[in-house]
C-alpha cells in the first residue's frame, strides 16, 4: 500500500516517544514492502527563506520535511498559532507531492488540520492514532483556554477518522469515554521496540548505595516528584540511595526545589537530555528505574529499560499497567502513593535475586509482545480494512452544498 504518515516529529526532530514510534513504524512498514512516504517539520527555528522544504530517502522511507513559515512562531509562548503554521505548511508541502498515498496516517492532534486536509484532497480514508489526550494529562481537567481549544482539536481529528488505533487498551476506553460514543472502530496496537538498539546487561552485587534512575520528560504528570518525595523514606532502610534524574522539560526548576523541599538535593541529580550510549551506560549502572507516571497511554521507556536488563519499579496506570506485569516482569504501585513507592523500590533492593529474575522475563516478553514487524503488519490490517471500507461524505462538501443560495 502507498502510505502517507504525519507527524510533528520524525528524527532528526526528536522531541519524545511520539518521534521515534512513528520513525520505527515507517522503516518497519517499507521493509515489509509497503511504499511510505513521512510528511513532518524541519527543526524549530529553521528560516524558511534558507531551508526551504527537505525532501530525502532513508531507511527506505520518503521523509518531507515542511520548512516551518513564518518561523518566528515560537511553540512554548503561542502553541496555537505555531501548530496552525505548521499545519499550513505541512498541507502545501502535501499538495506539492507527485503522488497518492492509499490512506493517511495521522499522529495526534498537532497534526489534525493537514491530515484531515489531505486525506479529504485525495479522498483516501483517514487513520489516526492517538497517543494521549489533554484530558488526560491534566487529569481529566479542561479549565484552561488551550486546553480547551487542544481538547476541540482531538474531537475533530478523533471524528474525522475513518479509523483509530491506540497503543493500550486504557486509552481506547479513554477516547470512548472523551468523544463516543458514535466513532470509528478503534483497534488497540502496542508500541514496539527495537531492542537490538538496547543491549542486555545481567545485574552484578553491588558495593556501596544504590541507585535509582528516572529516564523521561519532566512533566508534571509523569510523577518525578513522587519518586524524589518517596527517596528519604528509602534511604531509611537503604542509606545513601541516590536518584539520576535523565531528562528535560518544563517541570526541571520545580522538581529541584522538590529535592531542596525533601532535603535530598544531594542525593539527586539530574543529568539532563543525555544521547543513546549515555542513556544505555545510565541503564546498567542503575539498580532499578523508576517510573512514577500519574499518566502514560504507553511509557515506551519502561521497553527500553527492560531490554537493557534493567529492573522495572512502576505505576499501574495505562499502558504502564500493561507492560509491566507485577511480580513477574517487574514492581508495580498505584500511581501517587509515595509509600507504596517506597514499598516497591525497598522490595527490588531488598531481593536482588527475585529483581533479575523479572528482568529476565521483561526482557523476554520483548521478542514476542513488542516486535516493529508485528506492530507494522497490525497497522497494514487497519491501514486494508479502512481501505475497503465506504468513506463517508467530506463535511466541507456538505457545508459548501449548504450554503449554495437557492436559484429556483
Amino acid at each position: 500500500m502507498k502510505v502517507l504518515l504525519i507527524s510533528w516529529e520524525y528524527p532528526p526532530v526528536v522531541i519524545g516517544g511520539l518521534g521515534r514510534h512513528v520513525h520505527h513504524l515507517a522503516t518497519a512498514l517499507a521493509e515489509a514492502g509497503h511504499e511510505v512516504v513521512v510528511l513532518s517539520r524541519r527543526p524549530t527555528g529553521t528560516d524558511p527563506s534558507t531551508h526551504p522544504s527537505g525532501d530525502d530517502v532513508s531507511e527506505g522511507v520518503r521523509v518531507i520535511a515542511a520548512a516551518e513559515d513564518p518561523h518566528e512562531f515560537v511553540f512554548a509562548t503561542d502553541m496555537m498559532a505555531w501548530t496552525l503554521a505548521m499545519g499550513h505548511s505541512m498541507v502545501r508541502a502535501g499538495l506539492a507531492l507527485k503522488w497518492r498515498p492509499d490512506v493517511v496516517h495521522a499522529h495526534d492532534w498537532l497534526v489534525a488540520h493537514p491530515a484531515i486536509a489531505l486525506a479529504e484532497h485525495f479522498d483516501v480514508p483517514l487513520v489516526s492514532t492517538i497517543h494521549a489526550t489533554e484530558a488526560g494529562r491534566h487529569s481529566g481537567w479542561v479549565s484552561g483556554k488551550i486546553s480547551r481549544q487542544v481538547h476541540a482539536v482531538e474531537s475533530w481529528l478523533v471524528r474525522e477518522s475513518d479509523s483509530l488505533i491506540t497503543c493500550s487498551a486504557s486509552m481506547g476506553e479513554e477516547i470512548t469515554e472523551l468523544f463516543g460514543p458514535g466513532l470509528s472502530e478503534s483497534r488497540v496496537i502496542r508500541n514496539g521496540i527495537d531492542a537490538g538498539l538496547w543491549p542486555f546487561a545481567r545485574r552484578t552485587a553491588r558495593r556501596g548505595p544504590a541507585r535509582l534512575l528516572y529516564l523521561g520528560r519532566l512533566e508534571y504528570e509523569k510523577g518525578v516528584h513522587d519518586a524524589i518525595a518517596a527517596l528519604p523514606r528509602i534511604r531509611r532502610t537503604h542509606p545513601g540511595t541516590t536518584l539520576t534524574i535523565a531528562g528535560d522539560g518544563t517541570q526541571q526548576d520545580w522538581l529541584l526545589e522538590q529535592a531542596r523541599k525533601h532535603k535530598v538535593l544531594k542525593a539527586v541529580d539530574f543529568v539532563g537530555r543525555v544521547d543513546h550510549e549515555q542513556l544505555v551506560a545510565l541503564l546498567h549502572d542503575c539498580d532499578a528505574a523508576v517510573l512514577p507516571s500519574h499518566y502514560e497511554p504507553f511509557g515506551i521507556v519502561a521497553l527500553e529499560a527492560a531490554a537493557t536488563g534493567a529492573p522495572l519499579v512502576t505505576s499501574n496506570v495505562g499502558g504502564l499497567g500493561e507492560a509491566v506485569i507485577d511480580g513477574k516482569t517487574g514492581r508495580s504501585f498505584p500511581p501517587r502513593d509515595v509509600a507504596a513507592l517506597a514499598t516497591a523500590v525497598r522490595e527490588v533492593l531488598d531481593d536482588p535475586a527475585a529483581a533479575q529474575r523479572h528482568a529476565v522475563a521483561a526482557r523476554k516478553r520483548l521478542d514476542s509482545a513488542f516486535d516493529w514487524n508485528t506492530v507494522a503488519a497490525e497497522t497494514a490490517q487497519v491501514y486494508l480494512a479502512a481501505k475497503r471500507g465506504e468513506r463517508e461524505p467530506h463535511r466541507r462538501a456538505i457545508i459548501v452544498e449548504h450554503a449554495l443560495p437557492d436559484r429556483g
